[in-house]
């Protein structure tokens, strides 16, 4: 008890010496936030009054601050508002604004360099990056609100930025008009229940292994989930849609292996999945199971004629294109099986849930703009119609077999998000 009060004398002493000082100066500049925390001991809570605070803020021991959604620090354009210097801290409840705009220095709403610090339910606006990350293990970033700086994609700060972290928890968060989300050399990361919206990659990986992508919502972003150089990723439970334009694209793949894609959903975008060079490590796969691709210019393309990848019990509804290879080749050397197709013009004779003849996909005037990028442009022309039209009637030279099921499953499983 005597502690307690000792704490609380020390704090109103040093919000006494605050206001003196910008009383003594004739300012009119904000409150000072570090002083409360300089004046918490360790181990301590902080509930500073309600109102608007000035930042930035150093945190070098383990405490907790609670906003209660009543308490605001602005660091006035200044370097990041708040930077956690330690383990075990706990930020809830506030309202953190104006970081700077330096993207050498990372300016960000938080940054953090400690293991074991929890950042909950704060709302993080006109900040360059939202939570920065680097070197920390074991924290837990839910429930926040975050966006970036007024600007252009490009020149946006990173919602949650995780560099050399592992084993943290990205739970719950809105994030919106930020650059990217973006893992590197990170693994053992769980990202769960996020919703991303009107950014450039909702989730970006970069040399990060072993991480957890479940329940996430992306929306209208340039793309959805892309996996650079990262193996061992389990997608299960996203739901991504309306990732439009040139770049476009539901979940992307650049010499990745091992990854799971279960139960996702990945409606109107440009191209549903994305595959180069995937997957890139000898005697490895990559596996697609009970995902729902419907809606999409293309429901699948492949960079290049590549293999090793495995398709279970997929639904294809609506695509535009359901399978593309780069350069007119043919994913035959990839496994196609029980999956539902929506142009499958076989029967179901023996009641079985399968079809009695195999589904193939043929690749007759596709071949054009799929060997000539350039010639996308007019893919749903009326030129183009007619010219698929005389092709399959007629055919000017042998189609390409693109993709066989032997099994195909002959009613949908999934009915959309």
């Amino acid at each position: 008890m005597r502690r307690r009060r000792h704490a609380r004398k020390l704090l109103g002493v040093a919000c006494l010496a605050a206001a003196g000082i910008l009383a003594a100066s004739g300012a009119t500049a904000l409150t000072p936030f570090q002083p409360l925390v300089d004046a918490t001991p360790s181990g301590g809570t902080l509930r500073p009054p309600p109102g608007l605070y000035a930042g930035p803020v150093e945190i070098h021991r383990p405490i907790r601050i609670e906003g209660e959604g009543q308490v605001s620090i602005d660091a006035g354009g200044r370097g990041s508002v708040v930077v956690i210097l330690t383990h075990d801290t706990t930020l809830r409840g506030l309202t953190l604004r104006g970081s700077g705009s330096n993207h050498d220095t990372l300016d960000a709403g938080v940054q953090v360099r400690g293991d074991g610090n929890r950042i909950e339910d704060n709302v993080i606006v006109d900040c360059l990056f939202g939570v920065d990350l680097q070197q920390a293990n074991g924290n837990r970033i839910r429930g926040n609100r975050i966006r970036s700086k007024d600007a252009k994609m490009g020149v946006r700060g990173d919602g949650i930025r995780l560099w050399y972290s592992r084993e943290n928890e990205i739970v719950d968060n809105r994030i919106h008009d930020v650059r990217d989300v973006v893992v590197w050399y990170s693994g053992h990361n769980t990202i769960r229940g996020n919703r991303v919206e009107g950014s450039r990659y909702a989730l970006h990986f970069m040399y990060s292994e072993y991480n957890r992508v479940e329940d996430n919502h992306y929306e209208a972003n340039m793309v959805g989930v892309f996996l650079m150089y990262s193996d061992g990723v389990e997608l299960r439970g996203n739901v991504i849609l309306g990732s439009l334009g040139a770049t476009g694209m539901g979940i992307g793949f650049k010499e990745t292996s091992n990854v799971l894609l279960a139960d996702n959903t990945i409606l109107y975008c440009a191209k549903g999945i994305y595959l180069d060079v995937s997957p890139y490590q000898p005697d490895s796969e990559n596996r697609f199971e009970r995902n729902l691709l419907a809606f999409n210019g293309v429901g699948i393309v492949f960079h290049n004629d590549w293999h090793g990848n495995v398709f279970v019990g997929n639904d294809f509804l609506g695509n535009f294109t359901q399978v593309a290879v780069r350069g007119g080749g043919s994913a035959t050397r990839n496994t196609w099986r029980q999956n539902h197709w929506d142009d499958y013009q076989g029967f179901d004779r023996d009641q079985d849930g399968r079809g009695d003849t195999p589904y193939e996909l043929f690749s007759y005037s596709d071949r054009i703009w799929q060997e000539i990028p350039k010639t996308e442009f007019f893919r749903s022309s009326l030129l183009f119609e007619a010219i698929d039209f005389l092709d399959r009637l007629a055919p000017f030279s042998e189609p390409t077999l693109v993709v066989r099921d032997d099994a195909p499953r002959f009613t949908a499983r999934a009915s959309g998000p």
